[in-house]
């Protein structure tokens, strides 16, 4: 346990205060996530790809979880099935999607990529991180470097929480 200069003492292997208060983690939580957001929405408005966020979101969860039947593609995005519905609509007329039936229930349909919506995905994400590149070279080398040293840290955040369970 090393102290800080104002006397906080802090884990050295994660460089995080030893004594959280909540005024202290509201305020981060409150700060990080209003950055987050601000700066997820400036990176989608500056790459305006023709992909709305819900089809964006919706692609990449079938490409990581796929072929997925609707409710289930539904309760991830954390929308009604109604709404993922007309969302896969529109995905399919672009001929981003693919609908078969499922083997296991002739009732549902499985959802998958299609050549050319993994193409979009890709190119998606390569226009989002080439707008995200620009914006961080406008930091000092030493800005980009605690951005690097916090990305585990911040991926950590990402990672789902094993005891919560998702609502639609």
């Amino acid at each position: 346990m090393v102290s800080s200069p104002a006397g906080i003492g802090h884990d050295k292997s994660m460089g995080v205060p030893a004594n959280h208060s909540p005024e202290i983690d509201a305020e981060v939580a409150a700060r990080l996530r209003l950055a987050i957001g601000r700066l997820a929405r400036r990176i989608r408005l500056d790459t305006e790809y023709g992909l709305p966020p819900l089809q964006h979101a919706a692609l990449a969860t079938i490409e990581a979880h796929g072929p997925l039947r609707l409710g289930e593609l539904a309760q991830r995005e954390g929308v009604t099935a109604p709404t993922m519905s007309r969302v896969l609509a529109s995905l399919e007329e672009r001929g981003l999607v693919d609908r078969r039936p499922d083997p296991d229930d002739a009732r549902s349909v499985l959802l998958s990529l299609t050549g050319s919506g993994a193409g979009v995905l890709g190119a998606v994400r390569s226009a989002h991180t080439a707008t995200l590149a620009a914006r961080l070279r406008r930091l000092s080398g030493d800005q980009v470097e605690s951005l690097r040293s916090a990305l585990p840290i911040l991926e950590l955040l990402i990672e789902d929480d094993p005891d919560r369970t998702r609502k639609p």
